[in-house]
């Protein structure tokens, strides 16, 4: 099985890919500017439309019967406040402002409210991008593989085809997107689920968002970044404080209605942007060999996310080619960023017009694991069946 990429990311010249100042020649200089006060404008947007949201709850009764209303309303809430998590994520990137107490600020506060560890995300992700698609030092969404060696990859990939197995293919694909959408987020930031292989210390356990020491690996959080590590986590701390008193002062039924809900949402979205935007079957992993850092940005994926959904997200999904080239560029050049890009780089540039939804079948159908292919090196999907 095979993507709309038209086998682009596994052709043998894919691998001539530009260097970053190629790039930069190619793209308007004024896409890598910064405006502190339209970057002010488009968090004001989230907000609006996440709060008009979340007042529709006030016309639903806390009932049994009114649970589907009660899901309808966590979806559109949701959905309005990833808006709010990509901005924060844009803070992160320092794409936000040339006011980095102000940036730090801004991202500091909106994760906090999401329950995200800004500064220590802020680090993991830096990571992820510096290491896209590589399969020992990757972060996020770093496949098993089959025979994997460990120090070099991430063994584990025979497991995950029994259980394929023994589930069969529809029933693991299920199982795949369910516990990527709901569990995947915070096991992540907990246990560091799926990530590299790199950062996990023999006898310890993997990274914690929330605590850079023992007994958690602490290979993530070099220098200063322990004590980054705990202020986000004071900050996650305030958040959880200040529900507490809500659920103290309106019941926690009404807590997880009008909060629980909408936060699954965000999440499963986040899930969706980070799983799908770096996973294909036909979208290879590369080993030390065979990685560049463009060559790692390069195997990022465009996808035709719907209108409305790309306006409440900042185009995050169909610009996020252009993010990992440079995350500093603001979410609203990236568009035209992305444009110079493809037509410059036709051969390299990777869209998947296949819709968001049948892409996240086929995706958790069928990435299982990947295993080295020995004629160029490269770590592909293969399928147990």
């Amino acid at each position: 099985m095979f993507s709309g990429l038209q086998g682009k990311a596994l052709l043998p010249d894919a691998d001539e890919v530009p260097t970053k100042a190629q790039v930069r020649a190619v793209v308007p200089d004024h896409c890598y500017k910064r405006n502190t006060l339209r970057s002010v404008g488009y968090v004001a947007q989230s907000l609006i439309v996440t709060a008009a949201c979340a007042a529709t709850g006030l016309l639903i009764p806390l009932k049994a019967t009114a649970m589907p209303l009660w899901a309808l309303y966590a979806a559109f809430t949701g959905t309005a406040a990833m808006g709010m998590w990509v901005i924060a994520h844009e803070c992160g990137h320092g794409a936000f402002s040339d006011n980095r107490r102000l940036q730090d600020f801004v991202g500091f506060v909106l994760h906090s409210v999401l329950l995200v560890p800004y500064f220590s995300w802020q680090r993991s992700h830096a990571v992820h991008h510096a290491r896209t698609n590589h399969i020992y030092e990757g972060e996020t969404h770093v496949p098993s593989v089959v025979g994997g060696r460990a120090g070099f990859e991430t063994p584990g990939g025979e497991g995950e085809f029994a259980i394929a197995a023994r589930m069969g293919g529809a029933l693991h694909g299920a199982y795949q997107i369910f516990g990527h959408l709901t569990i995947g987020w915070p096991t992540y930031l907990l246990f560091g689920l799926t990530g590299g292989g790199k950062y996990v210390q023999e006898g310890k356990l993997p990274s914690n968002h929330f605590w850079p020491n023992g007994p958690f690996s602490n290979a993530m959080w070099p220098s200063s970044w322990p004590s980054k590590v705990l202020q986000s986590t004071a900050g996650v701390a305030g958040m959880l404080g200040l529900l507490s008193i809500w659920v103290a002062k309106a019941g926690l039924s009404t807590v997880l209605a009008f909060y629980g809900g909408p936060l699954l949402v965000v999440n499963a979205w986040l899930i969706i942007y980070t799983w799908l935007q770096h996973t294909d079957v036909d979208v290879p992993h590369l080993g030390a060999d065979r990685f560049t850092y463009m060559r790692g940005a390069f195997l990022t994926i465009d996808r035709p996310y719907p209108p409305l959904i790309d306006w409440l997200h900042h185009r995050i999904g169909t610009t996020h080619v252009a993010h990992h080239i440079d995350c500093t560029i603001p979410h609203y050049h990236a568009e035209e960023a992305t444009r110079a890009i493809a037509a410059a780089f036709p051969k390299v540039y990777l869209f998947e017009p296949t819709p968001v939804h049948r892409a996240l079948w086929r995706v958790a159908c069928n990435c299982i694991a990947v295993k080295r292919r020995d004629s160029d090196g490269k770590y592909v999907f293969v399928q147990p069946w």
